[in-house]
């Protein structure tokens, strides 16, 4: 199957997080931001951009393929959103981006690779347990080359039925096979994070996705990270994270390159 089969995948957006601790989801301190409305969360945005990429490749895709999604503008609750995806060349790539409101709000790419990566080895990644109390993000709490950690939670059925609802993904997969949807993989890196600091207004801008294993739901999962860098852009400040997805503390899922705004410009200036 090529892209020009694929027909592009529309959806009506949804934000899952209202009620998160990230107030960037809420409206009102998002239009403090100077935003419309509260954010769709970016984990939700890539989400949609995974349908394609499935609708192609299928569970191999889960199994070895990798993803990058970048965020440029927001995505609002009830808007609709639709999902292209374009040939990439010789490695037989999709280009992928999503729009909405008339604007290019993320693009991506994907790729399934003939011979699956060989996932990195579990003592690579050191496990170091949640903090037990949250200090303020910033550049003594988040310092390079640090570790992060995330105990296993259960992905449980009512949980994995509940995201395919609300994000009307079309795809048969998930529920047929019982796989934890890709977006759920990556929210395990927005955890990551937010169960280690006390974080303000956030937003998470992009990831870069190397699958080793589809994960079952009903399985636990956890990560480690590693930080990789925390440095100031634009008046933002960033936090990038090497992350490894396990499922049940013994089998990585996926490894991740995460970046996000931790203190936007708009606090800084506050």
């Amino acid at each position: 199957m090529t892209a020009a089969s694929l027909e592009p995948y529309r959806v009506v957006a949804f934000n899952t997080a209202h009620d998160s601790e990230n107030k960037i989801h809420d409206n009102d301190t998002a239009r403090r931001f100077g935003f419309a409305g509260g954010l769709v969360p970016g984990v939700d945005v890539y989400g949609y951009m995974t349908h394609l990429p499935v609708m192609r490749w299928g569970r191999a895709w889960l199994e070895r393929g990798t993803a990058e999604c970048r965020f440029y503008k927001p995505v609002y609750d009830g808007d609709a959103a639709t999902v292209t995806a374009t040939d990439s060349g010789a490695d037989g790539g999709l280009e992928l981006v999503l729009e909405s409101r008339g604007e290019i709000c993320a693009s991506g790419r994907a790729t399934l690779p003939d011979i699956a990566s060989t996932p990195p080895a579990l003592a690579d990644f050191a496990g170091v347990p949640e903090r037990p109390t949250r200090p303020a993000a910033d550049e003594m709490s988040l310092p390079v080359d640090s570790w992060l950690g995330l105990a296993p939670y259960p992905v449980t059925p009512e949980m994995a039925a509940r995201y395919l609802a609300e994000s009307h993904e079309t795809a048969t997969l998930y529920a047929e096979a019982g796989l934890v949807h890709p977006r759920d993989i990556l929210r395990c890196c927005n955890f990551v994070l937010s169960r280690n600091v006390q974080l303000g207004p956030w937003i998470h801008t992009g990831s870069r996705v190397q699958h080793f294993a589809a994960a079952a739901v009903s399985s636990t999962l956890s990560a480690r990270a590693r930080i990789t860098g925390n440095y100031e852009k634009k008046g933002h400040q960033f936090v990038e994270l090497d992350a490894l997805v396990v499922a049940d503390e013994r089998v990585p899922v996926a490894r991740v390159s995460h970046i996000a705004i931790y203190r936007p410009r708009q606090l800084a200036a506050a």
